[in-house]
């Protein structure tokens, strides 16, 4: 065997600077390197998330809310359906229907007067009407 191999020296960069180490140092340490690429490949090949991509800037706590969202948006929300779930409810059925029909089927008001035999500004009277009503159900409903 040639003796430039046996005198070889292994260096690993600390920090920008070469540093001299000696042979069961280096392949330890590049063992682990490789281990590392091993399972940085495997899990980006599995669609993993990585741990290291929510620390960018050392606060990790502050990067995992999402400011997209907004929390207070959403309950409150929640709390005008609840309402509004609430203020229908005490609807007769017939109005109930009708705002059925116009706000969640999207019909618009010459079907409806079509399918009731009535004429379509009878319809927006009704419901005029109920939406009135409706108001002072929700302005009464506290949560």
């Amino acid at each position: 065997m040639d003796n430039n191999f046996k005198d070889k020296r292994y260096f690993l960069f600390i920090k920008g600077k070469k540093v001299y180490v000696d042979k069961d140092v280096y392949l330890a340490y590049q063992s682990e390197l490789n281990k590392e690429k091993y399972l940085y490949k495997r899990d980006s090949k599995n669609g993993c998330l990585f741990f290291s991509t929510l620390d960018h800037d050392g606060n990790f706590a502050d990067n995992l809310e999402d400011k997209a969202v907004d929390i207070e948006k959403i309950v409150e929300t929640k709390e005008m359906i609840e309402k509004l779930n609430h203020a229908l409810n005490k609807l007769t059925k017939v109005e109930k229907d009708l705002i059925i029909k116009i706000f969640y089927e999207d019909k618009t008001l010459r079907e409806i007067a079509e399918n009731l035999n009535i004429s379509p500004p009878s319809v927006m009277k009704r419901r005029n009407k109920i939406l009135d009503k409706l108001r002072k159900f929700l302005d009464e409903y506290k949560i």
